[in-house]
């Protein structure tokens, strides 16, 4: 295999999403290089992904990569970036949640950690969005637990459970939990209507919209954008549109494809995931649908899930609007999402006139796959 390079790798699933877990270490230290090498992992760019691990999927082309940190009171450094598949590009704009979920187990296997019997709790600086994440990670006989009865919808079977605490998580990209200071903002869609929107920046930045008012239902499932593209075609519109009013690029060309998020929400009510199952009404308190970059997600990205439960929660935005008064008094919101239920518990104070996010915690579970090599081709160190 001398035409190959071989670097140590973990495949495995966080949350709803798999990705390669790798060492800085492994990789080369110039930026450029490094994103070529990660690019010849995943085998992009290629819609089929055909050369590499990635699946094809948004969900399943997603790296991490992670470093014992020197920073205070922090065990690990990591990376998130979403490997394009038919560009060659690894977008490094936000974090994701799910990923995050398989850090903690990836930094207690590859000794970055000291291990605490029953739960080691690993705290995990994102360098995406400069924000810490506290894993809370079961540990037995010296090795993470991985087996366990917690199921997250999305994922077949059941798993042990990872605790993910984001803190201080407001204002992950433009320093501000509302980045234009308003609750609702007006925007105009290409086709010349109006309509209001709510953008706010927890864990990652988004912009919310109605279902209502951009002609939804807000039960919309992946394959519907199928036989109506213009659904992620307005999704779009409205997403490059805020990304310039939260002063995240300079014109909707130069948008990235990843930040911010958007979502449509509605009231909680009845509907089929994509698996056939039925979600009642009062077993959710709001209903969104988000995009995985050009495609609606099948689930619902984590650090989007704080986003929106956290909108949910500030008065007067579009979300608080549809949110159920459950909600707002407990401060712990279930997600309705295309593949079911995601809870979300927000502590969010309002001081003054200035709303204070202070933890968002979630629930996921995640699987090692493979412990291995990939294999890299030499090409990709030598050529320009």
């Amino acid at each position: 295999m001398g035409e190959y390079i071989k670097i140590p790798a973990v495949l495995m699933r966080g949350g709803t999403s798999k990705g390669v877990y790798l060492l800085a270490q492994d990789l080369p230290e110039d930026l450029l290089l490094r994103d070529k090498v990660i690019l010849d992992i995943y085998g992009s760019p290629d819609v089929r992904q055909i050369n590499g691990i990635g699946g094809a999927d948004p969900l399943t082309s997603k790296v991490a990569i992670v470093a014992a940190s020197d920073r205070e009171n922090v065990d690990v450094d990591y990376t998130f970036g979403y490997v394009g598949i038919k560009d060659a590009v690894v977008d490094y704009e936000g974090n994701c949640g799910n990923m995050s979920s398989g850090v903690g187990p990836f930094a207690i296997g590859r000794g970055l950690v000291t291990i605490t019997e029953p739960i080691t709790k690993v705290r995990i600086y994102n360098t995406n969005t400069k924000k810490v994440i506290v894993a809370e990670i079961p540990v037995k006989d010296g090795e993470v637990v991985t087996e366990g009865d917690y199921a997250i919808d999305g994922v077949p079977g059941t798993g042990a459970k990872i605790v993910l605490n984001f803190l201080n998580s407001g204002g992950s990209k433009t320093g501000k939990l509302l980045p234009t200071g308003n609750v609702i903002d007006e925007i105009r869609l290409q086709c010349g209507k109006k309509v209001r929107v709510s953008l706010v920046d927890a864990a990652n930045p988004s912009v919310f919209v109605k279902a209502i008012d951009i002609g939804l239902t807000g039960v919309e499932l992946p394959q519907d954008t199928e036989t109506k593209p213009e659904i992620l075609e307005i999704m779009e519109d409205i997403r490059t549109t805020a990304a310039v009013m939260m002063g995240l690029a300079a014109s909707k060309e130069q948008v990235g494809p990843a930040v911010p998020k958007v979502a449509f929400v509605s009231a909680p009510q009845e509907y089929v995931t994509i698996n056939g199952v039925t979600v009642k009404a009062n077993d959710v308190d709001l209903v969104a649908r988000t995009k995985a970059m050009a495609v609606m997600h099948k689930a619902y990205a984590v650090t989007g899930g704080i986003c929106v439960s956290t909108a949910a929660l500030i008065e007067g935005t579009v979300v608080n609007e549809i949110v159920s008064e459950r909600a707002k008094r407990s401060g712990i919101v279930r997600v309705g999402h295309p593949s079911g239920i995601l809870d979300f518990e927000i502590n969010l104070e309002k001081e003054q006139k200035n709303w204070h996010l202070s933890k968002a915690g979630v629930s996921r579970t995640a699987k090692p796959i493979m412990d291995g090599q990939v294999y890299v081709s030499r090409k990709v160190f030598t050529k320009d």
